[in-house]
């Protein structure tokens, strides 16, 4: 029987994503997500030696309880023996984490100063830390950080252009998110061209609801997109990414807007979703343009690829050489067009796509979709839970 697989859970404000995985093969035992936490009509999907199961409940339901229906499904099942340690994401580690870290009272104190850095995601972060200590207080828990692979970027590339003591004595500065997924992508991108990872450099572009693009030279994040919080950066799904500060003071002083209705305009009405006026899905877009011939989605999708293009090429200042481009998260993964259209204008770093290729690596495959005489060009679905998975294990293990 198994004995060192690891629970990884990721908690949102409204959710709570979990895998049971052996770390050493990477074999997933169960998964599941619980939805509409906190309210009337919270419901859990497992998925479990192929069979998905999807069971509604009628009380308000809340992370401890999401957390504790998991813990019976385990016991159920006889899987809670086969535990070894709790793995959690956590989004924002600061300056201070930059490697897995076994969580005490200490660390959670940390990750709660650092919610004013994160006031979205650290503090439910903590909600599934606590309820996941509730439930097994035998195990060690371990956070991963989204930003830790990034705190290997030189300082050049993350300060401000601000007086240097908003830095110094308040930690603003670019940390930069999705870190576990650039890592797991840049690593298999190595495993892909048969070098080392340490000698490895590429640009990964992590394309969902939330986008980022990281500069990986020799293996290290060297430049990323999203800065002090995840709103920086290229456009997304309903988030603005990159613009001019004056419109800030614009909205507020000129518009009437509250810093709240600011705030929920950046990041929750913006991005696709406020430059189509039709949704932030991707695909909904995607079928606009070729069903509608919709002009506002085809500015749409332009405005999205545009800017990541700007974005890819911006990174060639940060490299010392160029092994290739990868595409991941679900837009990345699963859309050719929104690929097509960003390596479109990217000739002056040879890139050109396989268009046979672009088309049929998707839906969860791997592969190169460039030409043979292009720079490389690869989608490699991520595995963030994997990376979380491993890495708790080999802090657990190198404990011992």
């Amino acid at each position: 029987m198994i004995k060192n697989a690891v629970l990884v859970i990721n908690c949102g404000s409204s959710s709570l994503k979990f895998s049971l995985i052996e770390p050493t093969s990477g074999n997933i035992l169960a998964a599941g997500v619980a939805e509409r936490l906190l309210s009337k009509h919270g419901f859990i999907k497992i998925n479990y030696q192929g069979n998905k199961e999807s069971t509604p409940l009628a009380v308000p339901f809340d992370h401890q309880v999401a957390v504790n229906f998991i813990v019976e499904f385990l016991r159920q099942h006889d899987l809670v023996d086969c535990l070894s340690a709790v793995g959690h994401r956590l989004v924002h580690g600061g300056e201070e984490y930059s490697t897995p870290t076994l969580i005490d009272d200490v660390v959670k104190y940390s990750i709660k100063k650092l919610s004013k850095l994160a006031p979205l995601h650290n503090p439910v972060n903590l909600i599934g830390v606590n309820a996941a200590q509730q439930a097994f207080p035998h195990l060690p828990q371990v956070a991963v950080f989204d930003t830790a692979f990034h705190q290997s970027m030189p300082t050049k590339a993350y300060i401000y252009g601000l007086p240097y003591n908003l830095y110094k004595d308040h930690g603003i500065r670019r940390y930069g998110f999705h870190g576990t997924s650039h890592y797991y992508v840049g690593k298999q991108a190595a495993k892909l061209l048969g070098k080392p990872f340490a000698q490895t450099s590429v640009i990964t572009a992590h394309l969902g609801n939330g986008c980022s693009i990281t500069a990986i030279d020799n293996g290290k994040s060297v430049d990323t997109s999203m800065g002090l919080t995840p709103l920086e950066g290229v456009v997304m799904g309903t988030r603005s990414g990159d613009l001019d500060p004056g419109i800030i003071f614009h909205l507020i002083e000129q518009l009437n807007y509250t810093p709240e209705q600011v705030s929920n305009l950046l990041n929750k009405d913006s991005g696709l979703l406020g430059i189509s006026e039709m949704s932030n899905d991707c695909r909904t877009i995607e079928e606009a343009i070729i069903n509608e011939q919709d002009q506002r989605a085809n500015l749409t999708m332009d405005i999205f690829c545009y800017r990541i293009a700007k974005t890819i090429a911006s990174y060639m200042a940060s490299l010392s050489h160029f092994d290739g481009l990868v595409f991941t998260g679900g837009i990345g993964e699963n859309s050719d067009l929104v690929r097509t259209r960003i390596v479109n204008s990217l000739h002056l770093l040879n890139i050109q796509l396989d268009e046979t290729q672009n088309i049929e690596v998707r839906f969860g495959k791997s592969g190169l979709i460039s030409t043979a005489t292009s720079q490389n060009c690869w989608v490699i679905p991520t595995n963030e839970e994997q990376v979380i998975a491993e890495q708790t294990y080999q802090l657990i293990a190198g404990g011992k």
